[in-house]
């Protein structure tokens, strides 16, 4: 796939991937625990994966920029 993005979209494309892998996993084990693997499993998981993203996306944005600044004082620089 041929980039199509512009550089500086890139902080929105990271939290728009990271956001939606992240809540795709642990919906999906969430989803599984309460409910099991049953045959209505797999829309309810998609329901909450939905509703995880919608909730996941817009937090990481605002937090995203936040934890860049706390990283300096626990991350060693070596």
């Amino acid at each position: 796939m041929k980039p199509f993005l512009p550089r500086r979209a890139e902080p929105l494309a990271f939290a728009f991937l990271v956001s939606g892998m992240m809540t795709f996993f642990v919906s999906g084990i969430s989803t599984a625990m309460a409910l099991g693997f049953s045959p209505g499993m797999p829309g309810k998981w998609l329901a909450a994966w939905a509703l995880s993203w919608a909730i996941a996306f817009p937090i990481l944005i605002f937090v995203a920029p936040l934890v860049r600044r706390l990283l300096p004082a626990i991350v060693r620089r070596d």
